[in-house]
């Protein structure tokens, strides 16, 4: 009697609600759970904070959107969209000239290639960049976060990020965001393992900001701890995306100062007529002292206070023992501001995407969540209150740069 034709016991009934049959490993989903729903309270907060700019343009009597798009540094990607490099400069009261060349080239090129293939505008397509960017650099944050601490602090990680005091920034044509989407996606593939594209995606933030390059020294250092503490015995991907992730920033000031005369010097040349260079800390001493003596308004003392409030947070994460490549990344965006010139009104923003500064009062505020909910609920409400009207200010009504 063959096997085929003995007579099989019939599988018994189960006993609960039937389930659907689970998922191989290779196939599902990989989107951390709550994400969806963080990614929604994000996007809330920040539709929130469009709201409130164009309110504000309403009561000013401006244009509604007109300053989401072209505000300050905005004008600058705007032309260079359009028209391209070497086609406007500007003069400043002392004489300097300020070309367009200081200006990375990923934004504007973006911003080129949704103009020529949809019917959009460059101001529209630059916001919808921006946008784009932000939504992508939260689901990261998100990811990163779970990853390292779990749901909690990553939705803390996401919300804190959210309701930062300069966070208007996001949602600007500003390459805030589209920086901070390609850090901490870049970050991540480190934290993974993921050499080649961590390399790749330093690289391409190597062209969207000159203090990009703080992404491939971070991607540098993991790979040069990676390569000590197993020996050289890494994967060939390592060495790779580790000499990929600088060609970016390395390549296009090269080029800019190709174009100038000067291959060395040109581009540093340059971001010296916007005031824009690494001077120690002089300037920063400067306009501490002329804050003291004089006073400042509103915006400089606050943008003083987000200064040292992200000085003390750095500290925090290094007495928290984050993964070296986000101390680096950090480290590194902390001392370009603390050290650099220019005008001090603007180093919030450069800030905004150091996003390692804010797991230790996400992990704060996660274990507030655990035992007194109803206070971290008012210190989210708070802050989200304060990040919209100063965000919808610093926009609309203030004339410091931004």
């Amino acid at each position: 009697m063959s096997t085929s034709s003995v007579p099989r016991p019939e599988p018994a009934a189960p006993s609960g609600p039937l389930r659907r049959p689970a998922l191989p490993q290779a196939v599902r989903p990989r989107v951390p759970q709550g994400a969806l729903r963080v990614l929604a309270l994000f996007a809330a907060v920040r539709l929130a904070g469009i709201v409130a700019v164009v309110f504000t343009n309403h009561l000013a009597g401006h244009p509604l959107f007109r300053s989401l798009a072209h505000s300050w540094d905005s004008r600058w990607y705007l032309h260079i969209a359009a028209h391209g490099y070497g086609h406007l400069i500007w003069i400043t009261q002392t004489g300097g000239v300020q070309a367009d060349w200081a200006f990375f080239p990923l934004y504007p090129g973006l911003i080129r290639a949704l103009t020529t293939v949809l019917p959009l505008t460059p101001g529209q397509a630059a916001l919808l960049i921006a946008w784009a960017a932000a939504g992508m650099a939260a689901y990261g944050l998100y990811v990163l976060g779970h990853h390292l601490y779990g749901r909690a602090v990553a939705t803390a990680l996401v919300g804190l990020w959210a309701v930062l005091p300069h966070a208007v920034e996001l949602t600007i044509a500003y390459t805030e965001s589209l920086f901070a989407a390609l850090a901490v996606w870049s970050l991540y593939c480190v934290l993974k393992g993921r050499w080649l594209w961590a390399g790749s995606l330093a690289a391409l933030a190597g062209l969207s900001r000159p203090t990009g390059f703080a992404v491939a020294v971070a991607v540098g250092a993991a790979a040069a701890h990676e390569v000590l503490r197993q020996r050289g015995r890494v994967p060939a991907g390592l060495w790779v995306g580790a000499l990929l992730a600088p060609l970016g920033w390395f390549g296009y000031v090269l080029w800019v100062g190709q174009q100038t005369g000067d291959p060395l010097g040109g581009y540093f040349r340059i971001q010296s007529a916007w005031d824009s260079r690494f001077d120690f800390g002089a300037g920063a001493l400067r306009f501490l002292r002329a804050l003291l003596l004089h006073g400042g308004g509103f915006v400089y003392p606050a943008a003083l206070m987000v200064v040292v409030a992200g000085v003390v947070l750095f500290g925090l994460l290094c007495l928290d023992r984050a993964p070296l490549v986000l101390v680096v990344f950090a480290g590194v965006l902390v001392l370009l501001v603390i050290g650099g010139s220019g005008s001090f009104s603007s180093k919030p923003r450069f800030l905004l995407p150091v996003f390692p500064l804010l797991i230790p009062p996400a992990r704060a505020l996660a274990r507030s969540w655990r035992v007194r909910p109803a206070r971290a609920l008012l210190v989210g409400g708070a802050l989200a209150v304060v990040s919209l009207l100063f965000g919808a200010y610093v926009t609309v009504v203030a004339h410091s740069p931004l």
